[in-house]
This record gives C-alpha cells, structure tokens and sequence, in this order.
C-alpha cells in the first residue's frame, strides 16, 4: 500500500474509533477568531460527521453564518502531544429533509439517549463535507489525507445494514462479548450493542463508549459480513481454549 493511501486508512481507523472531539467554527461574536465546543458525531453513509445540534447553540449560529469548520479528535490520554489525533477540515451544511430519516436513525443508534432531540427540541443535523484531514499518528508520522479518501462509501444500503444490526443485537450478544474478550476491550458491565457496519469494520457501542473493531479485510457484501464475523468468533473461541 502506497504511503498516502496508509496514512489514508490509518486516519479513517484512528476516525472510527472517536464518537466525539473539539468542532470549531468561525465565531459571529468575536469575528475573524475560532470558536471551539465539544461535538458528538456519528459517521454518515459517505463516513462524513454527522452531528446534532441546538438552533440557540453558538456553534450552530457560527456555521449558519460561515460554513467553514474543523472538527479535532484525539486519544484522550496524559500525553497528548505524543499521542495520535486527527483535525478533519471542511464545510458543515444541514442535512436535507430528503435524509433525515436516514441520518437520524445512524445518529440515535450510537447515542440512544438523544433519540427523536430534532422532533422534540430544536436540533438539527448537519454534516461535514471534509476537505483536507490533518492526521498525526506519532512522532514524525504527519500527513494532510484528502477528503475524498476520509470520505469512503459504506458498501451497504441503510435497510442492509439496519437488518445486519437488528440480527446481531436480537440474536448474537454472546458473539459480542465474544468480540470483546478477544480484543481484550473491557466491557465492564455494559451488554455491547452493534451500532453500524462499513466495509472496514463495525461498531460496538459500551454505554457512551465506542469499541471499534476492524475486518481482517474490506467486505463489500452481507455475506462477506457474515463470514468475517463467524471468522472472528471462531478466533474468538480458539483464543479462550488456549
């Protein structure tokens, strides 16, 4: 694999494992300066951040007055110059009424507890368009990765990966844990939940925790899916015999 094309994938695995970081905007109060908040976001179908924010928030204000944002996401350790950490750079929009079904329902599949906050509150979804990554994966590993190679499409349609999901969640908790014992993740004592599905991997959600676990190769079909997961499970089960 090409350099870029590593630090490309490095920087979308480094990605899928946040659910939140630093978005900054340009600020309306104190102009011509960067504001910044804390964001959750869920990834989208194209892997864009989507977030879900107040209409009196001043974030929001800031992005409906000038698009341009960034959004920052690190490990979170003591160290965090030395850590790994990655600022997307691009343009937030609201998501069109066209999609929101769609958005909402990735979105409230990792954070339940903010399920129906647009129809109940005044939140919206916006997304964002990434143009440029800024990705530092260590000492002397830097490197601006594009936005097309952030933004990979998910292989799977929304109804594909909604009844994968719904299938693991009813019926392979065990796999789960199973998942968890062999990445050594600790899930205290939450019962891990899937959350979505791309063709790098899957998401595991522990309470407000994301558990990002990757294929040992991109899959493009269900049945790809299918196979990678039993795979892992009989990885799994090995691993605990020994």
């Amino acid at each position: 694999m090409a350099n870029n094309e590593t630090s490309a994938a490095q920087a979308r695995d480094f990605y899928a494992h946040r659910h939140q970081g630093i978005l900054s905007t340009m600020s309306l109060a104190m102009p011509g300066y960067p504001f910044g908040s804390v964001a959750t976001f869920a990834p989208d179908r194209d892997n864009r951040p989507l977030i879900l924010i107040s209409a009196i928030a001043e974030h929001t204000r800031n992005i409906k007055a000038d698009a341009r944002v960034s959004l920052t996401l690190t490990e979170g350790g003591n160290d965090s110059q030395a850590e790994a950490r990655l600022t997307i750079i691009g343009d937030a929009s609201r998501v069109p009424d066209s999609e929101i079904d769609e958005a909402a329902a990735r979105y409230y599949r990792r954070f339940p507890h903010a399920t129906d906050y647009h129809r109940a509150h005044d939140f919206s979804f916006y997304r964002i368009q990434a143009l440029r990554g800024r990705y530092i994966g260590g000492f002397g590993r830097i490197h601006w990765v594009e936005g097309a190679a952030l933004n990979a499409p998910n292989p799977f349609s929304e109804q594909d990966e909604a009844g994968m999901i719904d299938h693991m969640n009813r019926d392979h908790a065990d796999a789960m844990l199973a998942y968890c014992r062999l990445f050594d993740i600790d899930v205290g004592a939450q019962t891990p939940r899937l959350s979505a599905i791309d063709g790098e991997g899957f998401d595991l959600m522990l309470g407000h925790r994301v558990a990002r676990i990757a294929f040992d190769s991109p899959v493009q079909t269900p049945t790809d899916v299918r196979k990678a997961m039993v795979a892992l499970v009989q990885r799994a089960r090995s691993a605990t015999s020994r």
